[in-house]
């Protein structure tokens, strides 16, 4: 058996999708006490009440789903759910 970070056919070299990164950060989201009616692109992550921890915990998710690394700077920059997809898609 072989250690793999490509869960759901998450491919790192690049076939990774905008859904499969959506579903990803929407079921992160959602653990980290997220309404799952107000995850829609457009939502601020402040008025989903996801702080730096939560975005700190995605990082690492993301890191070993899609191999994408996010750093300080750019996890910053991610205001709304969209943001966050469409960085990570553009990083996978």
């Amino acid at each position: 058996m072989t250690d793999s970070h490509q869960p759901n056919g998450a491919n790192v070299s690049g076939a990774v999708t905008a859904e499969q990164v959506e579903q990803v950060v929407k079921t992160s989201l959602e653990s980290f006490g997220a309404d799952p009616d107000s995850i829609v692109r457009d939502a601020e992550l402040t008025a989903l009440d996801i702080d730096s921890l939560d975005l700190a915990e995605l990082s690492q998710i993301v890191e070993e789903q899609f191999g994408v690394n996010l750093t300080s700077s750019d996890v910053k920059s991610i205001v709304t759910v969209g943001d966050a997809v469409d960085l990570i898609v553009e990083r996978a």
